[in-house]
């Protein structure tokens, strides 16, 4: 007597549902704020001992590409960054230019990560980053509330004890 074999879940790569939390726009904006400053900075000491024409246009020039980058990028970036956990499968969507759609069945989570920089403690936020055994890296899910956060990891846990298999 012969059984059929049991049907895996289905995956596919679609679009996840969760959006990352609205102060992700904040934390994602200062830090571009930061990088602009430093690099306005360092050019700017380069013009306090050097001052050709061409140096204090491209200053002008660079000024101007971090407004718009600090106004515009956030908010795009908070568009775009999606995330889901279902009962087999954790879903991550992220990128501007260039989309990266990440799928990571639950049976080949390895460990589940919290991560919380100084920026992202002042505003509540957290990142979980999923490891597998895939070569494309780890699964980061950027910008979630402080205590989604901690729900998330504590539910990822508790699947990944719960599938049989090492998960490799």
């Amino acid at each position: 007597m012969s059984t059929a074999p049991s049907a895996a879940p289905r995956l596919r790569l679609r679009a996840p549902a969760h959006q990352v939390d609205p102060r992700a726009v904040t934390w994602w904006r200062l830090q571009d704020a930061l990088f602009w400053v430093a690099v306005l900075v360092a050019v700017g000491v380069v013009l306090v001992f050097w001052r050709p024409g061409w140096l204090v246009a491209l200053e002008v020039a660079v000024a101007v590409v971090a407004l718009v980058d600090v106004a515009v990028s956030p908010r795009v970036r908070y568009a775009r960054h999606r995330w889901e956990v279902t009962d087999v499968a954790v879903y991550v969507r992220t990128g501007t230019v260039i989309e990266d759609w990440r799928v990571a069945p639950l049976s080949r989570v390895q460990t589940v990560d919290t991560q919380r920089g100084p920026l992202q403690q002042w505003l509540g936020l957290s990142t979980v980053t999923v490891t597998t055994a895939s070569t494309a890296g780890a699964l980061k899910i950027k910008g979630l509330d402080r205590d989604a956060a901690a729900e998330l990891v504590e539910r990822l846990t508790a699947a990944t004890e719960a599938t049989p298999g090492d998960a490799t």
